[in-house]
C-alpha cells in the first residue's frame, strides 16, 4: 500500500503503525512521537493503530536546544 511519510511517498506491507515503524527501521525503544492523519498516537497504542492506503503519517523525533 501507499502511504504519506513526513510528505515522502513510501510502498509498504505494515499494516498498523508499529509495524510501519520496525519496516521503516525505527528501534522498537526509539523516542519519537507519532501522528496518523493528524491524530497523534501513543506509543503503547501504535500496535492497534490500523493504516490504510494513502494515510499521511508524521514521525517526530525530540530535539535538544534551548
Amino acid at each position: 500500500m501507499q502511504i504519506l511519510v513526513n510528505d515522502e511517498r513510501h510502498d509498504v506491507t505494515a499494516c498498523d503503525l508499529a509495524a510501519l515503524l520496525d519496516e521503516l527501521g525505527y528501534d522498537a525503544t526509539a523516542r519519537i512521537a507519532t501522528a496518523v492523519d493528524g491524530c497523534f498516537v501513543a506509543a503503547g497504542r501504535r500496535a492497534a493503530h490500523p493504516l490504510h492506503d494513502g494515510a499521511r503519517v508524521e514521525i517526530l523525533a525530540p530535539m535538544q536546544g534551548g
